[in-house]
C-alpha cells in the first residue's frame, strides 16, 4: 500500500466513525447528533496531535488535552491535563513551576482509558512530597534510585499523564512543566511511510475506541441506577488511588429541578460537574455555572450542600446549569480522602417554583450582579488556565 492509499484508508475510517455514532446506541436528538459530529473532529484532531505528533518517547514534549476544546471520558473542570510519551528504557527529568497551581497528580500509565491495555501503573502527589503552590519542583522519571521525586517507569508504562488542580480559579499563571529525556540527544525519529503508517493506525484506533467505548461506559452506568438519584460510589478499574466518583443521569421538564442534598464529603478536594450523555464532553464552564468546587461552593450553616441542578438560574450560589438540555449527567467526586466515609446525596425533582419552599430558609440569595461577577471571574481565571 502506498502513502496515497493508506491515507485514504485512513480518512474512509473517520468517515465510518461518523456513520456509526449514527447507529441507534447513539443519541438520535437533531442536536446531540450534531453535538457528535463535533466531537469526532475534535477527537479526530487530538489522537492526529497525540499519535502523529507525540510518538517519539526520545524526544517528549507535553500535550494538552481535555481542556476546552479537546475533550473525552468526562474530564473535570478544575484540571489541566497533560500527557507526553515515555520509554521504560529511558530516564527523564520533568522541571517547573507551580505558580497558582494547588496540586497535581502524575500517573505513569499503560495507555488511556478507552485502549484495550491501559491502567495506572505508578504515581505521584505534589503535596505528598512537599510541593506547593508557587514552588519550583523537578521529578525523575525512571532510571535508577528511591528519592521521593523519582517515579519509577515500570515495562509496559507508555505515558506520563498530569493533572494540575486549581481550586481558587484566581486570574494568576498556570503552571508550567518542561521534560527532557536524559538518556539521548538524538534528533527526531525519521519520518518514513512505516512510521506514517504505524502512527494513523494508532489515531484510527483511539477515535474509534474513545467514541465507542465512552458512550458505551455510559449506556452502562446509566443501566445499573435510577434516573434522577445518585448511584453510590462508582470505582475506576485501574484508575489513580485517591478518586473516588458518583453518577446522577437526570431526566427534567422544562419547569423541573434537581436539588441536590449531601453532606460535606471527608476529603480535600470535591467538586460536581455536568457532562453530556455519549460524547462525555463537559458542559461549557467559562460563560456558564456548570461546575462547582469546594472553594466556589455555599456550605450551610447545618455542615450540608444543596446544589440546584436547573435550566434557569434560580438565584442561589449553588447552581448547576443544564444548557437546556433535557437530560445528561452530574458527577460528584471526592478526592483525597480522609476517611472511607461514602457520600450519600439525597436527591429530589421538583417543580422550579417550589425551590423557595424546599430550600432552608436561610439560604443566601445570589442576584444578577453575583452572578455575573461568578462568571466575570470563571472567565478571567480560564484566560489564564488555557493561555497558548
Amino acid at each position: 500500500m502506498n502513502d496515497l492509499e493508506r491515507w485514504q484508508e485512513f480518512t474512509q475510517s473517520l468517515a465510518d466513525a461518523g456513520a456509526r455514532i449514527t447507529e441507534a446506541d447513539f443519541p438520535q436528538d437533531p442536536i446531540d447528533r450534531a453535538e457528535g459530529f463535533r466531537h469526532l473532529a475534535l477527537q479526530a484532531a487530538c489522537w492526529l496531535w497525540w499519535s502523529v505528533g507525540h510518538d517519539d518517547p526520545r524526544n517528549p514534549m507535553f500535550q494538552r488535552q481535555n481542556d476546552l476544546l479537546l475533550q473525552w471520558g468526562g474530564p473535570n473542570g478544575d484540571n489541566v491535563y497533560r500527557h507526553t510519551r515515555v520509554d521504560p528504557s529511558l530516564t527523564y527529568r520533568i522541571r517547573g513551576r507551580m505558580h497558582s497551581c494547588d496540586d497535581f497528580i502524575l500517573a505513569i500509565r499503560r495507555n488511556f482509558m478507552h485502549m484495550e491495555v491501559h491502567g495506572t501503573i505508578a504515581q505521584l502527589t505534589a503535596h505528598d512530597i512537599g510541593i506547593k503552590p508557587g514552588d519550583d519542583f523537578e521529578i525523575l522519571l525512571g532510571g535508577e534510585g528511591d528519592e521521593p521525586h523519582r517515579v519509577p517507569l515500570p515495562e509496559g508504562a507508555l505515558s506520563c499523564s498530569i493533572r494540575e488542580y486549581y481550586f481558587d480559579w484566581l486570574p494568576a499563571e498556570p503552571a508550567t512543566f518542561t521534560i527532557e529525556c536524559l538518556d539521548t540527544d538524538a534528533a527526531p525519529a525519521p519520518v518514513s511511510t512505516a512510521r506514517t503508517a504505524r502512527d494513523l493506525d494508532e489515531v484510527t484506533a483511539h477515535v474509534w475506541r474513545s467514541l465507542t467505548y465512552w458512550n458505551r461506559y455510559m449506556l452502562d452506568a446509566r443501566a445499573k441506577q435510577t434516573d434522577n438519584q445518585f448511584g453510590g460510589r462508582h470505582d475506576v478499574a485501574q484508575g489513580l488511588a485517591n478518586a473516588r466518583y458518583s453518577f446522577c443521569f437526570w431526566s427534567l421538564a422544562p419547569d423541573e429541578a434537581l436539588v441536590i442534598e449531601v453532606d460535606v464529603p471527608d476529603s480535600r478536594y470535591w467538586s460536581f460537574h455536568q457532562y453530556s450523555n455519549a460524547w462525555w464532553r463537559a458542559f461549557e464552564y467559562g460563560s456558564r455555572v456548570t461546575t462547582l468546587n469546594h472553594s466556589q461552593t455555599h456550605v450551610s450553616p447545618d455542615h450540608k450542600i444543596r446544589v440546584v441542578v436547573a435550566h434557569e438560574d434560580p438565584g442561589i450560589q449553588n447552581w448547576l446549569d443544564t444548557e437546556g438540555r433535557p437530560e445528561a449527567l452530574t458527577t460528584l467526586r471526592w478526592f483525597w480522602p480522609r476517611s472511607e466515609r461514602v457520600p450519600a446525596p439525597v436527591t429530589r425533582v421538583v417543580k422550579v417554583d417550589d425551590l423557595p419552599s424546599v430550600l432552608p430558609a436561610d439560604t443566601p440569595v445570589f442576584d444578577e450582579q453575583a452572578r455575573a461577577a461568578q462568571l466575570r471571574a470563571r472567565k478571567q481565571h480560564l484566560a489564564w488556565r488555557f493561555r497558548s
